[in-house]
């Protein structure tokens, strides 16, 4: 602990953005720099606790206190050293992570939390702009492959890892370019796609195959890859979403939100594609789901010139502390405000979705709602009701459903290889191997819709079994590779 009085000389703060009317005109990254000084004092808050319970915050198991003491000390090189000792990609993680290890800092009891997740990303930054992050070219190899479906976050962890062990990876990656669910489901806005393409081209310089326009169980065949390689991981991801199967669903103008984002991130990226069913300039929008999707559906469509953005959430608006049900250090069920929400919108809970309109027959032009409220019945289950004379119309051009996922898509890779799936409709697997020997998976396709950083642990701790499995005594993996979250 370098300042033991830190955390009462300096107050919590973070960077300061682009004013809103600037960041909206363009889709890039909007924080602003801050010199070195700013950084050291917000490490300095860490109390290097006794019991530092950011640890079993953060699924990845990061040596938060100690980083933060490096920082401190001048010792960034150190520092980096510590975070990608349990870190594949904390350029990611340091953009787009709620921190849950913030919602467990002991100084969050009674002050404001360590700003752990701007600490974290400050770090890597700095490496990759020293150059202490160079590829490794002197890799010993064991003659092994591994096959990987999908490079979104787990995949992109279980070829890092399993790469490092030694073994020849080969990732399969369905769309035109390597990131999944990183390169198309976040807009540029909260991660650039440089900053994906860096460590992509890092790992490439490593000895990592990536194959892209590989839709595993259509375009190649899944069986074929299983007998030409030693073990397969699957991180396909959970891509089944949850729909909304009320009157008028099929009217135009009613879009998932991931195939909203993906779209816009592909046009962003420069990618000849058919957009002309997004044309949102001056038009009405209504954002149905409160979770980070719609709030990236809002942050997209004010940047594309939206007139108007209503986000509605069918439960209760949440308060603005922690209550005796979700106390300190579990993640608080408390009101969260994005970036997105300050640029523009309208949030309203507690709205159920009745019917969607329309004044042509075709396009949506409205959708009906009504009020709810959520009672506990005998058995202390909430139940929602229905409101009395709540009913109305809220007027749209455009409707983003943004309520979830359902478990990974059937059809294809998961039908031709014939593995075991759970009551959930997710891979089952036993220490994430599948019923069927050497198929292993991990990330949402395993686990269900989850965090960019329970992906990124599931796929070091997939990576772990891999190797195990395929080196016994003499795997080079190790109880490091494994979260302190361990499922």
């Amino acid at each position: 602990m370098g300042d033991i009085l830190g955390f009462k000389k300096h107050n919590r703060a973070t960077p300061e953005y682009e004013p809103v009317k600037k960041r909206v005109q363009h889709h890039k990254e909007f924080e602003e720099k801050v010199a070195d000084e700013f950084i050291n004092n917000q490490a300095a808050r860490c109390m290097d606790c006794g019991v530092p319970f950011c640890h079993s915050g953060c699924p990845l198991g990061n040596k938060i206190p100690d980083f933060n003491d490096a920082v401190y000390q001048g010792e960034w090189k150190l520092a980096f050293e510590i975070l990608s000792s349990t870190n594949n990609f904390p350029e990611f993680t340091g953009r787009i992570c709620p921190a849950p290890c913030e919602s467990a800092c002991v100084l969050g009891i009674n002050n404001d939390p360590v700003s752990i997740e701007f600490v974290e990303k400050s770090i890597v930054e700095k490496a990759f702009t020293e150059k202490w992050i160079q590829p490794d070219h002197y890799i010993e190899r064991t003659g092994k492959k591994v096959v990987i479906v999908g490079s979104g976050p787990a995949g992109l962890a279980a070829a890092d890892q399993l790469n490092k062990a030694g073994h020849e990876v080969v990732v399969h990656e369905k769309n035109t370019r390597v990131g999944g669910l990183l390169r198309y489901g976040i807009p540029d806005f909260k991660l650039e796609k440089q900053v994906v393409d860096r460590r992509v081209d890092l790992m490439k310089a490593e000895g990592v195959h990536f194959i892209c326009n590989s839709e595993v169980g259509k375009t190649v065949s899944a069986i074929t890859l299983k007998n030409e390689s030693d073990a397969m991981i699957l991180c396909g991801g959970s891509s089944v979403p949850r729909d909304l199967k009320i009157a008028g669903r099929n009217l135009k103008g009613i879009h998932f939100a991931m195939d909203y984002l993906e779209k816009n991130n592909k046009r962003v990226a420069g990618d000849q594609i058919d957009f002309s069913d997004f044309d949102l300039k001056g038009k009405q929008i209504v954002v149905i789901g409160g979770g980070d999707t719609g709030s990236d559906c809002i942050g997209t469509s004010n940047r594309l010139g939206a007139k108007s953005i209503t986000q509605i959430e069918l439960l209760a608006k949440p308060l603005d502390q922690r209550t005796d049900k979700d106390p300190w250090p579990n993640w608080p069920m408390v009101l969260r405000t994005s970036s997105s929400h300050k640029e523009g919108c309208e949030r309203e809970w507690s709205i159920l979705t009745k019917q969607f309109i329309s004044e042509d027959g075709v396009t949506v032009s409205g959708i009906e709602v009504v009020n709810v409220s959520w009672e506990l019945d005998a058995a202390g289950k909430a139940t929602m009701v229905e409101q009395k004379d709540s009913s109305r119309i809220i007027p749209c051009d455009y409707v983003f459903l943004a309520i979830g996922f359902l478990n990974p898509q059937f059809e294809g890779m998961i039908e031709s290889l014939e593995v075991e799936l759970d009551t959930r409709k997710n891979v089952n697997c036993d220490n994430y191997q599948t019923s069927i020997p050497g198929v292993f998976a991990a990330g949402d396709m395993r686990r269900g819709q989850s965090l960019v950083v329970w992906a990124i642990a599931e796929g070091r701790e997939a990576a772990l079994a891999i190797d195990q499995y395929l080196m016994g005594d003499q795997a080079k993996l190790n109880s490091n590779s494994k979260s302190v979250l361990s499922v």
